[in-house]
């Protein structure tokens, strides 16, 4: 999502996780319009696993009609390792 799409830099800014003393771990969330926003990135950071299980799940899920793409997929910007900004 960008400033194009009605939010500004501070609505978009990455999920963050976080650990009580206790061990609970807290995750703040990105929320527009009602819905919550995940790159498949932080979602793989959430599950613990790799974004390539994210990609092949999220894959199967579409292919199957359990949800339809178009209704859940946004166009984000990330920015790489190498600098470069791809959109994901």
């Amino acid at each position: 999502m960008s400033e194009e799409q009605g939010l500004t830099p501070y609505e978009t800014r990455e999920i963050l996780f976080y650990k009580t003393e206790n061990g609970e771990v807290r995750v703040e969330i990105l929320l527009f319009q009602e819905n919550l926003w995940l790159t498949q990135a932080k979602m793989a950071e959430l599950f613990e696993v790799q974004k390539a299980a994210i990609s092949k799940h999220l894959k199967n899920i579409f292919e199957s009609g359990e949800l339809s793409e178009d209704s859940v997929v946004s166009k984000m910007e990330t920015t790489a390792a190498d600098g470069k900004r791809y959109q994901t």
